[in-house]
């Protein structure tokens, strides 16, 4: 059963119905972010430290927010009543990737220099959120915010395994000593989910422990479909997204009842852009070793064929 409405009030605004975007690693939710972001009226804060403190100890250890029921709602209602304030020295808290979704520039060395903030409070009537990682805080974001709107991306695990080998901060979370799969199995946030897994984890290469992750979060956001009232989830694919941009920010819009910026949508993926072009759909092909695509395929190949992805045929 879904908490009680709570008023929070932030800068004189009542947080109604906000909007929380989610997806795996690169799955594209960083462009419906931009759109949200840039759309009249939206406030969207993107990996404010407090949130991400929050997130992560929910994604590392399921067990902290289910034993603490509606305590773990509050936990993190109040890390958005924070993060969502608007002030220059809270803004200086945001990563550049927050500022970056506004088309503003980085904020700066710091200290008294503050930037100024990427929305005035007067014209907000509508939070939003896209910090990475959040899907494995879905049922915790719906108990503290009742009238919430979820956004969800779904991309071709093979780019997203093509994306993740080449970010950094992904492959971070493969580091020795990160995987808790001896204190939490089975284990959503690496996707991990029986014991075979768990023994392989130590020996099994990047692009597998990248396609058991991305596993694990379509899993997830198949059950929170089916949990989830139709008026407070909708699926976007980014393969739609990238040859339909006007299309799906009409949808997004009409989900969201607010018009969604289509400008923000068009010319996101350009292929005279050597990033862009990169963020293709089916750039796999030309990225993943035949090893590295057998592996995933192995992995994820029931999920892409459940999401309607074409298998390659190679083995």
């Amino acid at each position: 059963m879904r908490s009680t409405p709570h008023i929070l009030v932030i800068n004189g605004t009542k947080v109604r119905r906000p909007v929380f975007v989610l997806g795996a690693p690169h799955s594209g939710a960083d462009l419906v972010a931009r759109a949200v972001k840039r759309s009249t009226g939206f406030h969207l804060t993107v990996g404010r430290p407090g949130v991400l403190r929050v997130t992560y100890a929910f994604a590392r250890r399921p067990s902290i927010a289910s034993e603490r029921g509606r305590g773990a709602a509050r936990v993190l209602r109040d890390a958005f009543a924070e993060a969502w304030q608007v002030s220059a020295r809270g803004c200086a808290e945001c990563p550049a990737e927050c500022r970056e979704l506004s088309g503003l520039g980085p904020a700066g060395p710091g200290g008294d220099d503050l930037p100024p903030p990427c929305t005035e409070p007067r014209g907000i009537s509508r939070f939003a959120d896209a910090s990475p990682d959040l899907l494995y805080s879905a049922d915790v974001l719906l108990d503290a915010f009742p009238d919430a709107q979820l956004l969800q991306v779904i991309r071709d695990g093979r780019d997203v395994v093509a994306d993740m080998l080449d970010d950094e901060r992904c492959m971070a979370w493969f580091r020795p000593g990160l995987a808790n799969l001896d204190e939490v199995f089975p284990n959503p946030f690496f996707g991990v989910e029986d014991v075979l897994e768990r023994d392989r984890w130590p020996r099994a290469a990047m692009a597998v422990r990248c396609a058991l992750r991305w596993r694990g979060s379509v899993r997830l956001s198949a059950r929170l479909r089916a949990q989830t009232p139709d008026e407070q989830l909708m699926t976007v694919r980014y393969e739609e997204l990238v040859a339909r941009p006007g299309r799906v920010a009409d949808a997004v819009s009409h989900y969201l009842g607010t018009p969604v910026s289509k400008a923000a949508l068009h010319g996101l993926v350009r292929r005279g852009d050597r990033e862009a072009g990169e963020r293709q759909p089916g750039t796999w092909r030309d990225r993943l070793t035949t090893r590295q695509l057998v592996q995933v395929e192995k992995v994820a190949g029931p999920e892409l064929r459940r999401l309607g992805y074409e298998l390659s045929g190679v083995s």
